[in-house]
Parts: C-alpha cells; structure tokens; sequence
C-alpha cells in the first residue's frame, strides 16, 4: 500500500499536526495558502489531489474535514469558469437539504437574495465564504454567499458527537443575504465534477485508515498470532485495492469522463473505500480492543473522527443508483 505524499500545504500540514483536531489553526493555516496549492480535478494531475486529501486526513482527519470542502469549492468555481476566490478567504460547499428547512433564492433589481434556512452547514459560523445550493421556483440553483455580512446567522446547535467534535455542523440563516449565482439553476448536480468532487471525499476517509492500519500491522509484526496477522493481510488487499481504485478514477477523470460513466466510477470508488473504512474500523476494535479505545486518546480520537466523516456515505441507495445506472451505459463500458 502506497503511503500518501507530501503537499504543497506547508503551514496548513503543520498546523494538522501540531494541533489535532483544532479547528482555529487549520482555517487560519487554510487562509494562508496559495489557491493553487492543489492542482484542480481533471486538468491532469487529479492523482496528486487525490494523495494531498489522503495525506493530510493521515495526519489529522478534522484537518482533512477542513480542507476537503474548501479544495472542492475551489474546483466548482474555477469549472463555472469564474475567478479564484480572493486571497484570506477560507470556503465551505452547503448543498444538504432537511424536512422543515428552505432555502430561497430571488432575484431582484439589482441582484440576487437568500432567504430561509440551509442545515447542515459545517463550519457555517467561522468560514468567511461558502458555495450554497438555495430554490428557484422548483430547481435549485448554486450561489457564492460572503457569511460574513449581518443577513447571515449561525444558528445554535447542540453538536454531540465525538468524532470531529469542532467541525460542527449546524443551520444557517440567512434574511436577505446578498449572493453571487454560479452556474444555471441545476448546474450544481448535473456538472462532472459533482462526481469528481465525491470521490475526493473517499480518498480523505481512505487516508483516515492508514494510522489505524499502521497500529495494527505493528501489532501483527509480533510473532505468535497468526490469525491476527491473516487479519490484518485481509485488510492490506481491501485498503490496497481502494488506493488503486482511487488512481485509476484520477486518470479517467483527467482523461473527461462524464454522465453516467462518472456517476458509476464516483458510486464504485466510494462504495470499494467504505468497504475498507468499515474493514478497518472492524479490525482496530476486534484487535486492538477496548483498552486503545479508553487510553490512547489519540487512537480513539480517530476512530471517531472516522466513523463519523464516513458515515456520510449512503449505503444502500448509492448502490441501488449504481445498479440503475450500469443498465443505461453501453455494454462496451462495463466488464461484462
């Protein structure tokens, strides 16, 4: 298994790991950084964005929680054709959608307003910019919202969890917040790098494996246990086989895939790495057991971190998606 490289994001890295799981250095590190630190996805080097993500989430999965959406807000502006943002600003993507919340989109004379409440807004109270998908009519359509101005509020959330405990992710509401468009309304879902933008989430929950494994195979290199050393073979091939998936999607992406080819690589790639997420999670606690758990705080902290950062992944009904898909794509694009 090929370990992750080093970035171009030397204080945002520092900052990872000297500060675990801290949030204030991160986006202060974030708002230093080059906008071109990492290269974009599908302009050829989508193999290094990929094992930039894996890195840092090696280092510190919060970390990698940080700079995963703001890369990706990043992505979707420079693919709507527009501008890199301005240098200091640090960008969060608030796509979700809730029963009981609305976000409106309107437009007006001399521009466009926000009004209602988007959940799930990470970060949505310390970030200065963010990407938000808000109703027109009855589609929804993308806006660059600056969460600084006085129409936006972060609402109080009681953020319980455990994992990723400063990357809280409470509503937003905004009351005539000024916004820019960016694509036509349904652009935001309809657009490849919807696809590519996932498969950057899977290699962040990938490289929150490689500290878990590490841990274990150091257990392993112990003589005596041979059924601990199968264990962790079996997990080697499930994480090793996800890394390679992870590569070859880099180099269909930089080669233009799109439509439901992209939707089939994107549901392939995240369903393979959270098949190895779960493999791993499974294996630290039959292995290493409770004791790693009540007094490695750093061990625990990113067991958390991981079960949560992956939990966001739809098992089940991205299968379902995948199946109905296979059946739309030319037999000459599937192995059978």
């Amino acid at each position: 298994m090929t370990t992750p490289t080093p970035t171009a994001l030397t204080a945002f890295e520092r900052a990872a790991a000297e500060s675990p799981g801290r949030v204030g250095p991160l986006l202060d590190a974030l708002s230093r950084s080059e906008p071109d630190a990492v290269p974009l996805p599908g302009a050829g080097r989508t193999e290094e964005r990929f094992r930039t993500l894996s890195h840092i989430a090696a280092i510190d999965l919060t970390a990698a929680r940080v700079l995963e959406p703001h890369l990706d807000a990043l992505a979707i502006l420079a693919e709507a054709g527009l501008p890199h943002p301005e240098a200091g600003t640090t960008w969060g993507v608030f796509a979700a959608e809730a029963p009981g919340t609305a976000l409106e989109a309107v437009q007006r004379d001399d521009g466009w307003t926000l009004d209602g409440v988007k959940p799930w807004c990470s970060l949505g109270g310390r970030l200065t910019h963010a990407l938000v998908t808000a109703r027109v009519g009855e589609e929804r359509r993308m806006f660059a919202v600056d969460l600084r101005q006085d129409a936006v509020t972060a609402e109080p959330t009681a953020w319980a969890a455990r994992g990723l405990a400063e990357v809280e992710s409470g509503p937003l509401r905004f009351e005539g917040a000024t916004a820019e468009p960016v694509g036509e309304a349904g652009w935001y879902l309809e657009r490849p790098g919807f696809r590519w933008g996932g498969i950057g989430v899977a290699a962040c929950w990938w490289g929150g494996c490689v500290p878990l494994f590490r841990a274990l195979a150091d257990r392993a290199a112990a003589p005596g246990n041979p059924l601990l050393a199968a264990r962790v073979g079996e997990l080697y091939r499930a994480l090793e086989s996800a890394r390679i998936q992870l590569d070859r999607a880099a180099g269909l992406i930089d080669a233009g895939v799109d439509g439901d080819d992209a939707a089939v690589l994107s549901h392939t790639v995240r369903g393979a790495v959270a098949d190895a997420v779960a493999q791993t999670l499974a294996a630290v606690r039959d292995l290493l057991g409770p004791a790693a758990l009540a007094f490695d705080e750093g061990h625990a902290r990113r067991v958390a971190d991981l079960e949560l950062y992956a939990a966001q992944y739809h098992r089940g009904r991205d299968d379902e998606s995948l199946a109905k898909r296979l059946g739309r794509l030319d037999a000459r694009s599937v192995w059978w």
